[in-house]
């Protein structure tokens, strides 16, 4: 009898959701958080009621409501590759390479998340995923110390590993090894409070960057912090003090806008959790936090170009302390970026989405695609921005440093070697902007196709 495999995206889904029960158990102030989050997107859809178009509202909302990002730290090469295998049973493929020493953080990243259009709608949960970059420890003592506690230690349960390889084997799994998987699966990303070196090794790793420390000398990549998206980060950043939850310093990435681009990032302060040595000697970890996200608009590689340049010109001139002079300093570089969708569409700075108005038909004479500007102008095509669902690797550093306790560092051209990431991988990474220009490319394609058959 041939097995019933469930959808991988059923079992992302579930897995998000575990996730996410989990870690408002070990960080209640997360669980708070997801209250702030909820209570402001709602104040915000009840102003803004045309926020989502209405045939596309049901599956938004639903959408808004399940999105989370998580992160996590591997130490090596071995650990990166099997996370890319349990990952890939969810329907999570490696998208993007972003290099955080370019902001002085010792790692490179990738995202695991869902691809297609139609498995984002469902549950894009996405997790940040970072490799430390042994060779970037100068201290060659310490960086073979490292080596060597990261190649004896197994973060994946013997039982994940089978399930994996069932996954493979049958190109799914059936609902109640789907279960198990989630459960096993949980087990890699759990807080442990014990530590695996000794109280000496771990003041010298922190000492020396107290992210190669939070990699190192555990049993597990815990999983760093959760995300839920909110569509005000501002009123959020201001709401936090009066749940009695610290936010950090600025909201990072680009200021408040008209029509929102890439991403907007804010969090609270790390946790200090109580953690035992394996000399006994009893200590304190600072790593674990809540962050909110903003999405805006997905930005080609011109628009990108365009933000990094004013991005570093914000970044390299900001004196300010508190985030309303920060974002008052970026609004004014900024301003230099156009807010308003047809100078965007027209510059070709960002992705969009194109449909049919409501009752429209395209005239006859008018059926291609070089008549779309015509179209768009006349009321008969709706133009709406295609969400970014990727990282910005500058933001990223920034949230790491802030809740790591070190000072943001400044914004360079970095040390990248996406190859041996991807050697490290076992794969290649994709290309995230591919994936948006093949949407949008879709939405035109299924435009005249749509109204050809009709």
């Amino acid at each position: 009898m041939e097995k019933k495999t469930i959808a991988q995206d059923q079992i992302r889904d579930r897995f998000s959701k575990a996730m996410s029960r989990m870690y408002q158990q070990e960080v209640p102030q997360y669980g708070t958080l997801l209250e702030i989050v909820k209570e402001t997107n709602a104040h915000y859809l009840s102003q803004n009621p045309a926020t989502f178009a209405t045939e596309e509202q049901s599956s938004a909302l639903n959408r808004l409501d399940v999105e989370r990002h998580g992160a996590i730290r591997l130490g090596s090469a071995r650990e990166l590759t099997t996370m890319k295998d349990l990952f890939a049973v969810m329907g999570m493929s490696a998208v993007g390479y972003y290099d955080l020493s370019a902001a002085g953080v010792p790692v490179h990243s990738t995202a695991f998340r869902p691809v297609s259009d139609a498995a984002l709608q469902i549950n894009p949960f996405r997790v940040f995923t970072s490799l430390l970059r042994l060779e970037l420890i100068d201290n060659i003592e310490l960086r073979e110390k490292a080596r060597q506690i990261l190649a004896t230690r197994e973060i994946f349960s013997p039982r994940v590993r089978e399930l994996i390889a069932l996954s493979k084997k049958q190109a799914g799994l059936e609902d109640a090894e789907a279960n198990e998987f989630v459960i096993e699966a949980l087990k890699t990303f759990r807080w442990h409070n014990e530590a695996l070196v000794d109280l000496e090794t771990y003041t010298a790793l922190l000492e020396h960057h107290r992210l190669i420390a939070d990699v190192v000398c555990f049993k597990g990549p815990h999983i760093n912090h959760l995300t839920p998206r909110t569509l005000d980060i501002d009123t959020v950043q201001h709401k936090m003090p009066d749940y009695g939850i610290t936010p950090k310093e600025v909201i990072e990435g680009p200021p408040r806008r008209r029509v929102p681009i890439l991403l907007r990032q804010t969090s609270f302060k790390a946790l200090s959790e109580k953690i035992t040595f394996i000399d006994s000697a009893q200590g304190k970890h600072t790593a674990r936090f809540g962050e909110i996200e903003q999405r805006g608009l997905a930005l080609t590689p011109k628009g990108r170009a365009l933000y990094d340049k004013l991005l570093l010109e914000a970044s390299s001139s900001n004196t300010a302390k508190d985030n309303d002079s920060h974002q008052r300093h970026f609004d004014a570089i900024f301003a230099a970026f156009p807010d308003e969708i047809e100078p965007l569409r027209r510059q070709g700075l960002g992705y969009f989405r194109y449909s049919l108005s409501a009752d429209a038909v395209i005239p006859q004479d008018q059926r291609a695609s070089e008549h779309l500007d015509a179209l768009i102008e006349q009321g008969i095509v709706v133009v709406t921005p295609i969400i970014y669902e990727d990282f910005l690797p500058v933001s990223a550093a920034g949230i790491f440093q802030s809740n790591l306790g070190t000072e943001k560092g400044h914004v360079s051209a970095g040390n990248p070697n996406k190859a041996a990431f991807e050697s490290a991988l076992g794969a290649a990474v994709i290309d995230e902007f591919s994936l948006y220009e093949m949407i949008q490319t879709q939405s035109i394609n299924q435009l005249f196709e749509h109204d050809v058959r009709a």
